[in-house]
């Protein structure tokens, strides 16, 4: 959220996040305030690299251009400072010395002249090749050319390139002559009409600025070389744009109010698969270990201040290698032994309540899709009034249609996840049977158990969560606004109450605190409510293969606005670009000229033979992807680098099982009689770059099970000193073998089995101490091979 914005009126705000100046997400526009709350969530991998993480605030304007109000820029250096925590960022002026970003790559060298009179000046030559990562003007590439200036107390000799059109990595290969003197070489004036000064006092600037043709031209960034460190040798570098020493040196900066972020941000160094077998091994045999507690991941989730750092890496590691249901089972017959009443079954924040939780979050996404999104998209795109708080009624509402239009999308809701079961993943029923048969042995006289403890998670920790936050589920792109979410909030009651009765008890109307619930309830009350969730907790919790009747309906998986190029199917007009709509599903790959419009061109997922990027050069625009199929590529344009690497991954990830996939491709295009890319004349020319490496084999989930490993990793490497003091525990009871002292050092571990435990922690503390000594070695070699001034470390500031 934001306050004390400017202007000092009530205006619609939102707010942009941006990698550098490329915007990859937008919030919703808040209407009317001056401290608006987004409330919103964005998780996304990060494609390439990037200088700046920067956030926007916009003023929404109807007629004219969005005015930009401030912003928060954070360095990615800086960025490992906040994550995790929430902190309130002062707003900073937007103006073009703000938004300096990229390098360039000079040469420069010293020669020494011999004059026509005899005596020896220097000449000063620099050689500026070409720039990466010039900022966006506009939201477009822009039109730079650098201006080389030889500047001193008493000189500035200034010279100019050509304009590079349309790009953000120009390759400019120009050299500039400049003549240098030595107040030591004259014996009379300067034939160069150069006063005679000090080479010490000399220096090259070079500034980079956006052609603004009819107005004025944009500053981009400088950078400055003092000449002294030449010393008669050719010097080449990459230097980072600098903004100008002067340029926001105003007394006092407006107050252009403020901005609240929570951030998490987590950068991994992953090595090679084999330098993690040791503690893979370790990690994926832990639901077999006795007991439990004793287990490396059990023991990870120990010494983490907060469970949810070791369950997110945890899960998926163990989904990867399909080790999760075992090892759930195992916790959870943990968390079990400390239930003492059945009412209460996973009800708490338990290592076994939260690997389900997460489990549920990434293998029923999809599950989530079918399910919820058309009657979710119902509820907020046509709501109806559905408050029933008479405190919370506006003037003029009726209480009875509210309920009765509350009525109508509960029922609809309860509807759609009760008749949902053919649907439901395999990993989510094996996860459920597991925990259905754990609960009726812990309870074997109370016959309900066995249904809470299945309802405790699809319906309160799944599906009332997704009806009440759709936008972090990826049901709707962003937060609903008030009146949606209060709507959904009583939805969302109204379920969590009604899976609950797949316990069987005979009243839940003591389950609400509010009584306008327990008046809303009294028409629920039917048996045939109790049968539909015992009949649908019975079907989700059977390991019984559940084939569905007739062909299966294609999931939705990804749509979205972008632009493609014309096929060029004909010879007259321009191939231009067109905005249009793409869809993808698990059987097709369409394209439409709006959305909810018939497709206008298809391509079957089984045509489909091979997805990649396609180079800048091609047509001069950034996040540009091909899809080849039959016919001639399909040439697509994503808004940002993010929305592209996730289109192509979800292209990848469903086509992975095509018979005719290609091993080789084009990286650019056919253009003007021959491919860019290796001037073959022939259209139907074999690629001349190998595809890209294989692409996960599981479509529904896409796991990277070395860098959940380097995750893990790194969780013990920070907790080291909590695994000594777990290791010193261990010891001390195995010794003293006594009743333990209350309190003590130890007392919020787990320690079933001091000795099993003492010895995983050793095998835990050897193999994180072999990885330390494996990260060392690649950050030596990485720091000696990134010389400082190449291009993957550039010089930052003047050289000394």
């Amino acid at each position: 959220d934001a306050k004390h914005l400017v202007p000092n009126k009530m205006r619609d705000f939102f707010c942009t996040i941006n990698l550098d100046q490329e915007e990859v997400f937008r919030t919703q526009v808040v209407e009317k305030s001056l401290s608006p709350y987004f409330g919103e969530e964005f998780y996304f991998e990060i494609p390439r690299t990037f200088q700046w993480l920067s956030f926007y605030i916009y003023d929404k304007s109807v007629l004219q251009k969005d005015l930009r109000i401030g912003k928060v820029s954070i360095k990615k250096e800086d960025l490992c400072n906040y994550t995790g925590k929430e902190n309130w960022f002062m707003l900073q002026p937007v103006d073009s010395n703000s938004e300096v970003q990229g390098k360039v790559h000079l040469e420069l060298k010293l020669n020494e002249l011999i004059t026509d009179n005899g005596s020896v000046c220097q000449q000063l030559v620099v050689h500026i090749k070409e720039c990466h990562g010039l900022p966006l003007i506009n939201g477009q590439n822009c039109d730079p050319y650098a201006t080389v200036s030889l500047v001193g107390p008493s000189r500035n000799d200034q010279k100019k390139t050509k304009v590079k059109k349309k790009t953000s990595n120009p390759q400019f290969n120009e050299t500039f002559y400049f003549e240098v003197t030595r107040s030591s070489s004259y014996t009379k004036k300067s034939q160069f009409q150069v006063e005679e000064e000090d080479i010490e006092k000399l220096e090259v600037r070079v500034d980079l600025w956006n052609n603004g043709n009819l107005v004025q031209d944009v500053f981009l960034g400088e950078i400055k070389v003092p000449v002294k460190v030449l010393k008669n040798d050719s010097f080449q570098a990459w230097y980072l744009l600098q903004p100008r020493e002067n340029g926001n040196k105003s007394s006092k900066t407006d107050d252009l109010g403020s901005l609240r972020l929570n951030i998490c941000y987590t950068e991994d160094c992953v090595l090679p698969s084999e330098y993690y077998a040791s503690l893979r091994n370790l990690l994926l045999k832990s639901a077999d270990v006795q007991p439990v507690s004793a287990s490396a991941a059990y023991i990870l989730s120990e010494v983490c201040r907060d469970k949810y750092d070791a369950v997110l890496p945890l899960v998926r590691l163990l989904l990867h290698h399909h080790k999760l249901v075992p090892f759930v089972a195992a916790v959870a017959e943990l968390d079990l032994k400390d239930t003492q009443e059945a009412n209460t079954i996973f009800r708490g924040n338990s290592l076994a309540t939260r690997c389900v939780d997460e489990m549920m979050k990434i293998v029923g996404k999809h599950y989530l899709k079918v399910t919820l999104k058309p009657v979710i998209d119902e509820i907020c795109e046509s709501p109806k009034p559905c408050e029933i708080d008479p405190i919370k009624l506006r003037e003029g509402d009726n209480v009875e249609i509210n309920m009765e239009n509350l009525r109508y999308y509960v029922d609809k809701v309860f509807r759609e996840i009760v008749r949902s079961s053919i649907s439901c993943p395999t990993l989510m029923c094996d996860v459920f049977y597991s925990l259905r048969h754990l609960a009726a042995k812990r309870f074997p006289n109370d016959p309900h158990v066995q249904y809470s403890a299945v309802s405790s998670f699809v319906f309160l920790r799944f599906f009332a969560v997704a009806v009440v936050s759709p936008h972090t589920f990826h049901l709707r792109p962003h937060h609903p606004d008030a009146q949606t979410s209060r709507t959904l909030t009583l939805i969302s009651k109204a379920i969590q109450t009604l899976g609950s009765w797949g316990s069987l008890t005979k009243s839940k109307l003591s389950s609400f605190k509010e009584t306008f619930m327990c008046e809303f309830f009294k028409t629920f009350q039917e048996e045939k409510f109790t049968e539909s969730v015992k009949k649908f907790l019975d079907d989700v919790s059977s390991t019984e293969s559940k084939e569905p009747s007739g062909v299966s309906e294609p999931v939705h998986l990804k749509e979205g606005e972008m632009y493609k190029r014309a096929q060029g199917r004909t010879r007259i007009g321009k191939k231009n670009f067109k905005k249009r709509w793409f869809c993808l599903t698990t059987r097709e790959f369409t394209y439409h000229k709006q959305q909810d419009k018939e497709p206008i061109f298809t391509i079957p997922i089984k045509n489909i033979l091979a997805v990649e990027k396609l180079d800048e050069s091609s047509f001069n625009k950034k996040n540009m992807f091909q899809v080849l199929h039959g016919e001639k590529p399909l040439y697509i344009q994503a808004n940002n680098c993010v929305e592209a690497s996730e289109w192509i991954e979800a292209l990848c990830r469903v086509t992975r099982c095509n018979q005719k996939r290609l091993s080789f491709y084009h990286p650019s295009a056919f253009l003007n009689g021959n491919w860019l890319c290796c001037k073959a004349t022939m259209e139907n020319t074999e690629g001349c770059a190998r595809c890209t490496a294989d692409v996960p084999a599981d479509t529904q989930i896409e796991i990277d099970g070395d860098r959940e490993t380097e995750r893990i990793y790194s969780l013990f490497t920070i907790n080291r000193s909590k695994l000594q003091k777990l290791e010193e525990a261990c010891g001390s009871i195995a010794v003293y073998q006594g009743p333990r002292k209350e309190p003590d050092d130890y007392s919020n571990f787990t320690i079933e089995d001091s000795v099993a435990t003492f010895h995983t922690l050793q095998q835990i503390i050897d193999t994180v101490e072999k990885l330390n000594e494996s990260h060392e070695k690649y950050q030596k070699k990485r720091s000696s091979s990134a010389k400082y001034g190449s291009e993957e470390n550039p010089i930052v500031g003047k050289v000394s």
